[in-house]
């Protein structure tokens, strides 16, 4: 249990004495771990300890976030994905119940305290900077373009037909246009175009829901949770793609050895290129051999409870707009067709990062080496850019997920920096090598999940 601090007076600057009050309770680190399930969660932030037990169904990025740093320090991790700290200290205030005792370290024992206080200080150094400063311009432009290519799209179909050339024509331009709707979306998504949140928030609905078809809040529940705990099984969603995919050394392992054998999965780099549509209905499908954990990681996703009425009215009207403006040309089959074609493209530039990188169970990392590790950068060029959204920053953008994406090659040398003096691989690749990379990744462990699906 914590300890009381002794009672004290203060006194204020106009001469007048505050009220005397208990000071906060102070607790170890033994004592906070212990407090790491979903049914009694701490953490701590800046010293502070938090109990969000009961808030943690209230959390607007989902209950599992807080549950996976449960018993842990939060501090980066809480500095990287909010936004308007004024407003989350507010629903802050009340949960906290005391502080880490005076001997205890800011972090847990077995972190790097000098890594941990480097990269806060890189943290300051990049605000200071305003590298958190979003040109509207650049992204009106990049919104300009998503418009412009779908209107020409329509424009095209109802002046020239339906023919195989002006299909041709139009389906490169709603590949593209679709593309860069995912990349925008991401951006807003993260909060990194507007300073206000809500209007970053409208954004990603029109662009997640309206021009994607996508619900904006099963984005949010999945795309935090990878964020947070990258690459961290079984917490990070994305690489949870049983049973199409198996990933990493682990997961194909387990699969082999309980003889699970949904498909081939000597061929799961053949049918990758199924793309993004693919990958996501593979994080669906569970079959009646997954584990507990598996299972209440897909729970949930195929309910309403990721949909809001206003997600529901936001994705109608991107089905009512895309039939009412390709249905009579193409029919049902044809015009869905119409609206995912960029899913192969989608899913190489947001796997390439991930797939090829180092995948664990959870072993309570620090930030810097839980993202760095976990993913990697691809080499900068105009097309490298415009192609990834800025996602071939992957390391800057996962240190630093609000930050608006045209400021990431500025920060990059000094991350690079910090990782080079604490020893950790900074991995930075050409982009073919990178979609190389993970055919080469899924080939390894399918040969894993063989090995094992064999063995006498």
């Amino acid at each position: 249990m914590g300890k009381e601090a002794e009672v004290s007076g203060k006194q204020e600057a106009n001469g007048k004495q505050e009220v005397p009050r208990k000071s906060l309770n102070t607790y170890t680190w033994q004592e906070i771990q212990r407090h790491n399930q979903q049914a009694d969660q701490w953490l701590v932030i800046n010293r502070k300890v938090y109990d969000v037990t009961d808030w943690a169904g209230r959390h607007p990025g989902g209950r599992r976030i807080l549950t996976h740093y449960a018993g842990e320090d939060a501090t980066d991790v809480f500095r990287a994905v909010h936004l308007e700290l004024d407003v989350v200290q507010l629903y802050l205030k009340p949960l906290l119940i005391g502080e880490l005792a005076p001997g205890e370290p800011s972090q847990e024992r077995h972190k790097n305290s000098q890594l941990v206080k480097d990269f806060q200080e890189l943290r300051k150094t990049v605000e200071a900077m305003n590298m958190f400063d979003a040109n509207l311009v650049f992204f009106f432009l990049h919104l300009a373009q998503i418009l412009i290519l779908e209107v020409l799209a329509w424009l095209t179909l109802y002046q020239f037909g339906s023919g195989w050339r002006v299909t041709i024509f139009i389906t490169f331009l709603l590949i593209i246009s679709q593309a860069q709707s995912g990349f925008l979306q991401h951006d807003a998504g993260h909060l990194s175009i507007f300073k206000k949140s809500k209007w970053n928030h409208l954004l990603h609905k029109f662009l997640m829901c309206h021009l994607k078809g996508l619900s904006g809040n099963w984005w949010n529940y999945r795309h935090f949770q990878h964020h947070v705990k990258t690459n961290i099984y079984p917490k990070d969603p994305d690489i949870n793609m049983g049973p199409l995919f198996l990933l990493g050394d682990l997961q194909p392992v387990k699969y082999g050895k309980k003889k699970i054998k949904y498909i081939d999965y000597k061929k799961q780099h053949l049918y990758f290129y199924m793309g993004e549509s693919g990958i996501r209905f593979s994080q669906y499908l569970k079959g009646p051999q997954a584990t507990e954990e598996e299972m209440k990681l897909c729970s949930g996703h195929l309910t309403f409870k990721c949909f809001s009425l206003q997600d529901i009215a936001w994705v109608s009207s991107f089905y009512i707009r895309h039939f009412i403006t390709f249905g009579p040309f193409y029919g049902i089959f044809g015009t869905l067709l119409l609206m995912f074609l960029e899913s192969p493209w989608i899913a190489y530039v947001t796997q390439m990062s991930h797939i090829p990188m180092q995948m664990s169970t959870e072993e309570n990392r620090d930030w810097l080496s839980t993202q760095v590790l976990a993913t990697c950068n691809i080499e900068q060029s105009f097309f490298n850019d415009w192609f990834t959204g800025h996602l071939n920053f992957q390391i800057e953008h996962h240190l630093f997920p609000t930050m608006p994406r045209h400021n990431y090659h500025k920060v990059a040398p000094l991350v690079r920096s910090l990782c080079a003096k604490h020893g950790l691989q900074y991995v930075n690749k050409p982009m073919l090598t990178a979609f190389g990379d993970i055919v080469r990744a899924l080939k390894k462990s399918a040969a894993l999940w063989k090995d094992a699906y064999y063995e006498t």
